[in-house]
């Protein structure tokens, strides 16, 4: 007889992996326990050593669906235990070390359930099991044991308490077991105070209800599983622009969720790696192509924008205002039971927004929703299930064959990322992430945890929100962080935090420039060990703070983990007004061309276009002092505000944005992709390369001589945006190939937010892969400033390696 002690770290509590060891152990005919403690499971086995083989063979195999195992290790006793059968022990609390593991949507089995009325979750909107349901959205703390969640309020009935005992059931030691008699319930009520009566509806009940109002038009808040989102029927304008308003969301696309593959495939293609993602346990947001309009080339945005700019959609019979200026949908199927019995009737699209108003955090309490929620919801259908932690959708696309994380939470977070060879006998390390976008990130013992996405701080809510999470993570985590990583930007407030925190508890701090952040969170997910030659990093945005104070935005970097030297940059070009530049594009275009002094030659040459008559009633006088005494007009090398200045000169949200990225996303829709190929050297718009101060330098001159030649020959607007993205994609790989020659470099990282641009990422790739030079992107992370904080803490652990 033999006698083993195995521990298994990784996703690998409340996901059903006790029972499934019980299960094995029983198979094997092995005695001894198994229980949860802080570092994930531990088993104690006795039997023969074949049998022990296969046990933890199988363990491996035969994985519950949302476990993962990072590590299984194995230690033989030399004495046995007294052992005569194999039991499940209670949880055991000590050092936190384990994984906590992400909401997950419903299951089949789950869903059969509560369609079948000889089930007793018939219609019962909480039915869950240990493949699925709340699990980061209601704990408190680790280990994950009902006590430790907002479950802990609702009493186990005697049926479901059977379950949850029942070894051979599904729900074995589910801790969210709950059902109509002893669970959460859910109601619906009147935003304006006014009792809600069956009579009213005849509905099967207050859920039922719901899809009855959408039909109507009506707007509801529902609370699910990490927030209140807001939701109307997708194919009603009326009731679209109804939303927009109250929420003040005028142009940011909506999140539609629809109840089946079949009724999405009605509106956009779906292909494998789509539909697997939809019907994943992560269910995410799916940025879908709208059927039959792929590359049409019409003219569909005014000088203004998008009022009634995308009407490629409303022929399908989705609202034109559903996702203004876009050629994608973004759709996710039901991920909780209350949204499955909600759609049940519904054979179209609803919108599924997050209950706020524009740029405040979700809510996630009644009493919030109804004062906040009030002047916007119709209705509220509301549930007694405490939400301890806000959990965003996560927001995911298809490029090529490969995923893309555009918003990390919900289904993801907060999954550990292994960190590649040589990151070991590390100090426990906080990276704070970025001003916009937030995701922190706590390492530890060779993984990164990364928050799920927490949003955009500049608003107080959002911050305190921030806050908020940090602690909870410190208390679910025990995270106790010797080093804090931090952005330079003085400004941003996740820094200004986290000096605070530095000061107070006398630890030390690192601060990570922006760009080179970006890079090493793509080469961490890559898995590039610690000491690799240098790469190439590609790093376009909107703008991060540069080591020479300056605002950057379009870089090239020869970096590692532990430094970088900055080999190339875009023309600097001065964001006139500071941050109205983001929102105001048509500033970006005039001061595109006054640096490339290109306005008097407007005056005369191109004085009948439109772009040059609208400038002309600014107040230019103003702008060029503020530009000349550098009065709230820093210079940026951002390629972010490089595409919006083309947008607003062809006539794309040439007036404002709502959003930053809304003039490149819509410019981007409009190009025809299929005939991209046509587009030879010399149909695409050319870049200057100037070598000046030991760094070379994309000059975009030419290429704005050659627009304004096109706008005033009337081109259309999809050729010009198909020009400007080849010409630019053919810059980046042309100075690519000069800067791997001359420093011995094969291996490219694309990163930044405007790597998020589909056709530019292609055609960069395309053309680098061309070179035989090979290319690295992000799929676990998002390219945006959501990834952050994973390259920043990776970076602080990198130069402090040889310290531990």
């Amino acid at each position: 007889m033999a006698t083993e002690e195995i521990r298994v770290r990784g996703t690998v509590q409340g996901v059903g992996f006790r029972p499934t060891v019980y299960r094995l152990a029983k198979a094997c005919n092995l005695h001894g326990d198994v229980c949860n403690d802080g570092q994930g499971i531990l088993i104690r086995v006795s039997g023969s050593e074949e049998a022990i083989t296969e046990f933890v063979a199988r363990l491996q195999t035969e994985c519950p669906p949302l476990a993962r195992i990072n590590q299984l290790t194995r230690i033989i006793y030399e004495s046995e235990f007294n052992f005569d059968n194999f039991v499940i022990l209670p949880s055991v609390s000590n050092v936190i070390k384990t994984e906590i593991t992400s909401d997950a949507a419903t299951c089949p089995q789950c869903q059969q359930e509560i369609f079948n009325p000889f089930r007793r979750y018939y219609r019962y909107p909480f039915t869950n099991c240990t493949h699925c349901g709340p699990r980061l959205s209601i704990i408190r703390a680790i280990p994950y044991d009902r006590c430790n969640t907002s479950m802990s309020a609702f009493a186990i009935c005697s049926e479901c308490a059977k379950e949850y005992h029942d070894v051979e059931n599904r729900r074995f030691h589910a801790q969210p077991v709950a059902c109509h008699a002893c669970g959460p319930t859910a109601w619906l009520e009147r935003a304006d105070g006014k009792s809600v009566t069956a009579s009213m509806f005849s509905m099967l009940d207050d859920v039922d209800a719901v899809c009855t109002l959408l039909q109507k038009g009506e707007i509801v808040a529902i609370k699910g599983l990490g927030g209140i989102h807001l939701a109307c029927d997708a194919t009603q304008e009326t009731a679209v622009e109804k939303l927009r308003q109250r929420k003040r969301r005028y142009h940011k696309p909506f999140a539609l969720m629809a109840r089946d593959i079949e009724v999405i495939e009605q509106y956009c293609t779906v292909n494998a790696k789509e539909k697997e993602l939809l019907t994943s346990s992560a269910a995410p947001i799916v940025l879908l192509q709208v059927k039959g309009r792929e590359g049409d080339g019409k003219n569909l945005f005014t000088p203004n924008y998008c009022r009634d700019a995308i009407n490629r959609v409303s022929t399908l019979h989705i609202a034109s205002s559903v996702a203004p200026g876009q050629n994608t949908l973004g759709f996710m199927l039901p991920y909780t039971p209350l949204h499955h019995l909600i759609l049940r009737r519904m054979n179209r699209p609803i919108i599924l927004t997050s209950g706020n108003l524009a740029d405040e955090p979700q809510c996630i309490d009644n009493d919030e929703a109804r004062e906040k929620l009030g002047a916007i919801a119709d209705y509220f259908l509301l549930h007694n299930r405490e939400i301890i932690n806000r959990v965003d959708d996560s927001v995911v696309r298809v490029v090529g064959d490969k995923v893309q994380t555009i918003r990390r939470a919900r289904g993801y977070a907060p999954a550990a990322i292994s960190l590649p060879p040589g990151f070991h006998n590390l100090p426990q390390i906080l990276a704070m992430g970025s001003e916009l976008k937030n995701a922190f990130c706590l390492l530890r013992e060779g993984e990164a945890i990364l928050s799920q996405h927490i949003g955009d701080l500049e608003k107080a809510a959002a911050f305190n929100a921030y806050q908020d999470t940090l602690n909870l993570y410190f208390n679910l985590f025990q995270h106790q962080p010797e080093v804090i990583a931090i952005d330079k930007h003085p400004e941003y407030l996740s820094s200004k935090l986290g000096k605070e925190l530095a000061d107070t508890n006398q630890i030390k701090i690192h601060q990570i420039q922006h760009h080179h952040a970006h890079i090493a969170a793509c080469m961490t997910e890559n898995g590039i060990p610690l000491d690799s030659p240098p790469v190439l990093g590609i790093a376009l945005d909107g703008l991060g703070y540069g080591d020479d104070g300056t605002l950057w935005g379009g870089e090239f970097l020869l970096a590692d983990y532990r430094k970088f030297q900055r080999l190339a940059t875009f023309k600097p070009v001065a964001m006139i007004g500071g941050e109205q530049a983001i929102y105001q594009p048509w500033r970006n275009t005039y001061a595109q061309l006054i640096a490339a002094k290109l306005w008097d030659n407007c005056q005369q040459q191109y004085a009948d276009l439109e772009i040059v008559k609208f400038l002309n009633k600014k107040p230019l006088k103003l702008l060029n002092q503020l530009m000349e005494k550098g009065i709230n007009s820093p210079t940026a090398s951002s390629v972010g505000r490089l595409f919006d200045a083309v947008a607003a000169a062809i006539g794309i949200c040439l007036e404002e944005c709502s959003y930053e990225g809304q003039a490149a996303i819509a410019m981007e829709a409009i190009i025809d992709v299929s005939s991209l190929n046509n587009y030879k050297e010399t149909l695409i718009y050319p870049f200057n390369f100037i070598f000046s101060d030991s760094i070379y330098c994309i000059d975009p001159r030419p290429m704005w001589q050659a627009l304004l030649d096109d706008i005033q020959q009337q081109i259309p607007q999809t050729v010009m945006a198909a020009k400007f993205h080849k010409g630019l994609a053919n810059a980046i790989v042309e100075m690519v190939k000069r800067l791997c020659q001359e420093n011995l470099i094969n291996q490219v990282v694309l990163t930044g937010g405007v790597f998020q641009n589909c056709i530019l990422l292609e055609q960069v790739t395309k053309g680098l892969q061309t070179l035989e030079i090979k290319v690295l992107t992000h799929s676990l992370v998002p390219a945006n400033d959501g990834g952050l904080s994973l390259g920043q803490a990776v970076i602080a652990a990198a130069q402090l390696i040889n310290c531990y």
